[in-house]
């Protein structure tokens, strides 16, 4: 397959106490199948859909790491996007680290703290399916520093903004999770008194695309007081599937948390949850839009 435009989301993986429980989780929720991990690869496992690669699982290396979902964004060279990421305020986690033959990793973090990797593809060219049902869809920024972290973007990939008007953003919703049926937490689009909140969102285009939602390849949205003062700023990310509310209620019986009721916006009918272990990710059915924001640049 062609490699991805800079920039553009290329790779997802989740860092998880429990590979196993982790593995069953995500492979009754989505349906997928996984390979063999390698013990010199700290058994990264890749996970399949249909056959083709759509993201990755890994055991966490020390116990005191996040449980998170990370995202990779392509590099055509990951050292002079290394570069750019510190001349724009960034900073380095690890610096360029060649995986086997598979490819050059970085990890960073931006000026507003969220956590994010770049990848220059070898023979692992990054997702063989996305947009479609069990894989990829989205990628949501959430920040209290917007305007540093809209720069710093742009400085680093090139990326287009533009602030997607009056239509209700894609995003989901802050707050510890209930069960089905319980009190809810207040909305993305409220304030911690219930009252609705207008978003400071932009959407990302890749460089030499017009910015524009229809060549969406995430979006960055402001952290205000409707989050909790302790939640970091991190990426979302969404996987897309068929019918929004199953998955959540599938979700639910393997043990996973609803973060907010299913909810209709122009880009699909989305959820976030919190998976068996606390990871947090989102599921958008974009089929009632009409169109998807999934973008690749492939």
């Amino acid at each position: 397959m062609a490699a991805f435009t800079e920039g553009v989301p290329c790779w997802v993986d989740a860092m998880l106490p429990d590979l196993e429980a982790g593995k069953r989780f995500y492979g009754e929720l989505f349906g997928w199948t996984f390979g063999a991990g390698e013990p010199r690869y700290g058994h990264y496992t890749q996970a399949f859909h249909g056959g083709r690669n759509v993201a990755a699982l890994a055991p966490k290396p020390d116990g005191r790491m996040p449980t998170v979902w990370n995202i990779y964004f392509a590099a055509q060279d990951a050292a002079a996007t290394a570069a750019r990421i510190r001349a724009a305020g960034g900073q380095l986690i690890t610096e360029p680290m060649p995986i086997g033959d598979f490819g050059v990793m970085v990890t960073a973090v931006d000026p507003g703290g969220a956590v994010f990797g770049v990848w220059q593809a070898g023979s692992h060219p990054g997702f063989e399916e996305h947009g479609t049902p069990g894989s990829y869809g989205w990628i949501e920024l959430r920040t209290r520093d917007p305007e540093r972290v809209d720069a710093f973007y742009r400085a680093v990939f090139g990326c287009g903004t533009v602030r997607p008007g009056k239509e209700k953003e894609l995003g989901g919703r802050p707050g510890e999770g209930k069960r089905p049926g319980e009190e809810r937490e207040p909305s993305e689009g409220t304030g911690v008194d219930g009252r609705r909140q207008e978003a400071d969102i932009v959407f990302w285009a890749p460089r030499g695309k017009p910015a524009g939602p229809e060549h969406a390849i995430g979006a960055r949205a402001a952290m205000g007081d409707r989050f909790p003062a302790e939640m970091p700023a991190h990426f979302l990310t969404y996987f897309v599937v068929a019918n929004c509310d199953e998955v959540a209620r599938r979700a639910h019986a393997l043990g996973g948390r609803l973060l907010n009721d299913p909810e209709d916006t122009p880009y699909g009918r989305f959820v976030a949850l919190a998976d068996n272990q606390g990871a947090h990710f989102a599921v958008v059915d974009t089929s009632a839009a009409g169109s998807s924001r999934t973008e690749s640049g492939a």
